[in-house]
């Protein structure tokens, strides 16, 4: 490809809301919520390889990420809430990578999805870098709900599970949200929960609950 055609390279994805989002430069101004629900309801974990009639979509999974920080966090302020359910927004756009394909791409995907996780959480009024003590809270909910998709979905055996996200205390899968479900559905289950946590936010901090 010669430089004028490189030059040409589209960087940028048309959206059903009509924006244009640049993936090296996201801009806040071009992020929807309608957007990022549509695109993560029909993106699939686990590369579509799991157990159902339908994939296990990673809209799914952020609701199972928010649902399992709320128990372990329970006086968390509704905008660390709402990181919990954006912790995999990014994938709207870029699509979930199982975790050899992210090692084997580096640095490069790495920025990429940082560049789109900042200019999320400024769309939705949340600091672009969000405190470390969170990043740790959301990747322990995010280590759980793995193991139990690993092991109810997935295939791997509890003893395989175990040994990459660790063993989860005080969780079991009949008390969590596993079934696979239609896109549409997890669609609207996950805009509700963001309209939900958005009513949170607006209220007085003595007022707000989870």
């Amino acid at each position: 490809m010669g430089e004028e055609s490189a030059a040409a390279a589209r960087a940028w994805q048309r959206m059903l809301s009509g924006r244009r989002l640049d993936l090296l430069d996201p801009s806040p101004l071009d992020i929807e919520i309608a957007d990022i629900a549509h695109g993560l309801a029909r993106v699939a974990r686990w590369n579509g390889q799991t157990k159902g009639d339908h994939a296990f979509s990673v809209a799914q999974h952020s609701l199972l990420v928010e649902h399992i920080f709320r128990r372990l966090n329970e006086d968390a302020p509704a905008d660390w809430l709402l990181a919990a359910l954006l912790h995999d927004a990014p994938e709207y756009v870029i699509g979930d990578m199982i975790s050899p394909f992210k090692a084997t791409l580096g640095q490069d995907y790495k920025a990429v999805e940082k560049r789109l996780l900042h200019a999320i959480h400024l769309r939705f009024g949340l600091p672009a870098q969000i405190p470390a003590k969170l990043v740790a809270e959301i990747k322990r909910a995010d280590r759980i709900a793995a193991y139990f998709e690993a092991t109810e979905l997935a295939g791997f055996g509890h003893g395989e599970a175990f040994r990459f996200f660790g063993r989860p205390r005080g969780f079991s899968a009949d008390a969590l949200e596993l079934a696979p479900q239609p896109a549409s559905r997890a669609q609207k289950t996950y805009l509700a929960r963001f309209a939900a946590i958005e009513k949170m936010r607006a209220l007085p901090s003595s007022l707000r609950e989870g």
